[in-house]
């Protein structure tokens, strides 16, 4: 049974390395396949970038352009692809105008926003980058659950930027200003009121998404290949005691941030809010830190994660998320492969790969279309 949701054409437009490229394909699983530089990971890069956020580089839109062997980088670019749906195709594109403007397509018409594409796409993604995830630092993990949160809420990838440009904002007039114990600064008080509620809907968005997730994941319990993950956030506030509601988390926070003003300003940061938690993830089957186990283990625990994930976005959303695996196959011995080839047709989600060798899918046999890349240009099986 085909995917409800999958990519049947891509195109793309002066992006990374690609002056123009091409892929036309059906419901089965994409795999990408080219040394090391062929442009790879630029396809699943311009996938990713019709979904709130950054994309899978986190990179800013004056550096996705492609760039000339002089050094000269294109005013703008494009990406577009059609995606069939249950209801019909539908085309959807993004990219820069002449004057370096970004804007997106739905069926032709502007969209107000990135969060419109949710209604139509959900886009999971690993990359190598993410190997060291449980070791890195508590940012890392905290994007990548805020990424997850945003499959299943597109709107919490735009609270989680208002906050951030919020804190930012106070984290200035903090710098600029003389701060006692007791000052009442309107412009302060207005800011943090602002904060506050983005750092509501942050939070809230954070423990909805978390215990649905854990719930997807405990049916996995005995799964061998991909071990199921014991989930948890840490406590935002020092005592351990955290709000039940919108209003009482707000007012919380708002006295907190107000009679710590002169504490932040010697920091230089706002020091407590839903910027500093972290995702706290154990090994379940051997109660251990996903950060002591091995590295095979803890890619393992990521992959099961995003199964899991995936699972549950299609449940709640009646869309199967589309995957994006970079250089998937490399990092896993083959019987992980197998066994994540097997979950990918459980899931009935379509998923595009990249490897440098195309031994590594030859198990996938016709439930994959292979793309060799070479030099940028895409050649088709």
């Amino acid at each position: 049974m085909p995917p409800s949701h999958y990519i049947s054409r891509l195109r793309l437009n002066s992006f990374r390395s690609y002056t123009s490229a091409a892929i036309d394909c059906n419901s089965s699983h994409i795999v990408l396949s080219g040394a090391n530089g062929a442009g790879k990971t630029n396809v699943l890069e311009a996938i990713s970038l019709l979904t709130p956020g950054k994309g899978l580089r986190r990179a800013t839109i004056s550096n996705i352009a492609q760039i000339d062997a002089n050094g000269n980088c294109s005013v703008n670019w494009a990406i577009a692809l059609t995606l069939e749906t249950p209801n019909g195709p539908i085309d959807i594109g993004t990219g820069t105008s002449l004057e370096g403007v970004r804007k997106t397509r739905i069926n032709g018409t502007n969209a107000k926003s990135l969060q419109e594409i949710s209604a139509y796409i959900r886009l999971l993604w690993l990359t190598p980058d993410m190997d060291s995830l449980f070791r890195g630092p508590s940012g890392d993990r905290r994007r990548f659950f805020d990424r997850l949160v945003s499959t299943l809420i597109p709107d919490h990838s735009l609270s989680v930027s208002n906050y951030e440009k919020a804190m930012r904002q106070r984290n200035k007039l903090l710098s600029e200003r003389m701060i006692s114990e007791n000052s009442n600064d309107n412009w302060l008080n207005a800011i943090e009121a602002q904060m506050a509620q983005y750092a509501a809907a942050i939070y809230f968005a954070r423990i909805d998404s978390l215990g649905h997730l854990q719930s997807f994941v405990n049916q996995s319990i005995d799964e061998q290949a991909f071990p199921a993950s014991q989930l948890s956030l840490t406590a935002l506030f020092e005592d351990g005691v955290e709000p039940n509601s919108s209003a009482s988390l707000e007012a919380r926070l708002i006295e907190h941030w107000r009679k710590n003003r002169a504490l932040d300003k010697a920091a230089s940061r706002t020091t407590l809010g839903p910027h500093k938690l972290d995702l706290l993830v154990t090994n379940k089957q051997k109660n251990i830190p996903a950060a002591l186990c091995s590295t095979g283990e803890q890619k393992a625990l990521l992959i099961g994660l995003i199964l899991a994930h995936a699972r549950l976005v299609k449940k709640i959303t009646s869309i199967t998320p589309i995957l994006l695996l970079d250089e998937i196959g490399a990092h896993l011995d083959p019987q992980r492969r197998e066994a994540l080839y097997d979950s990918l047709d459980a899931l009935q989600a379509q998923c595009w790969m990249s490897g440098t060798d195309k031994i590594l899918f030859e198990s996938l046999g016709n439930r994959a279309q292979i793309f060799e890349v070479k030099l940028n240009q895409i050649i088709a099986p």
